[in-house]
């Protein structure tokens, strides 16, 4: 007779969530690519590993444990991106760029 408990899927009996991120080439910024469930940071490196880059398309692999993640409310969007033109001293316009500097 089996004692498995792990039958019984209460929420708090689940492993925690953990977000994957995986940069592709050394140079370039890790992505985020999907989140899974996993018991410890060693076995979400290796179900990241197996999930997201079974085509040998990572170089690196980032896992975060989803409750670790601290996050700006999107309600407060104003006060943390804020238009900048009431900051006159941000942009460059006091000055005349040079004619070769065209790109600007």
């Amino acid at each position: 007779m089996s004692t498995d408990t792990r039958t019984d899927a209460r929420p708090d009996s689940e492993w925690p969530l953990w977000e994957v991120f995986v940069r592709t080439r050394a140079g370039l910024d890790h992505k985020h690519c999907g989140s899974l469930h996993a018991a410890d940071p060693a076995m979400a490196i290796q179900m990241a590993r197996d999930v997201y880059t079974r085509r040998q398309e990572g170089s690196s692999i980032w896992v975060v444990r989803s409750d670790q993640i601290v996050a700006s409310d999107p309600g407060d969007k104003d006060m943390f991106f804020d238009p900048m033109e009431d900051k006159v001293y941000r942009h460059p316009t006091f000055y005349k760029l040079p004619e070769d500097v065209d790109h600007m």
